[in-house]
């Protein structure tokens, strides 16, 4: 199964009004939220993955030993930042974008 804490729901809740407020682009509620949906729904499918990744970047571990990188187009790539229990479970601990990772 797979779990969010309340920063990834925090994370989720920031990315919704970054893109609503984003002065680059309009974007609508709809595209907004399909948007998020398709991030959560990646974040739904982590604990069917056969291999996880190590993070690697420090700001990453501040949160979590495992990252998933979910490239969005050509220049965002989300990383979900996770914990796995004993049981498998996972913990979504912290949802950043490349634009916030200190490499």
């Amino acid at each position: 199964m797979v779990f969010f804490n309340i920063q990834a729901k925090i994370d989720l809740d920031n990315i919704v009004i970054s893109l609503l407020e984003w002065e680059k682009i309009m974007l609508s509620v709809v595209e907004v939220t399909r948007y998020v949906d398709d991030i959560v729904e990646i974040c739904y499918q982590i604990d069917k993955f056969a291999y996880h990744q190590i993070a690697k970047y420090n700001d990453h571990l501040k949160y979590g030993k495992y990252s998933y990188p979910y490239k969005r187009n050509k220049n965002t790539t989300w990383y979900i930042i996770y914990d796995i229990d004993y049981n498998k479970n996972i913990f979504i601990n912290k949802i950043i974008s490349n634009y916030l990772t200190v490499s």
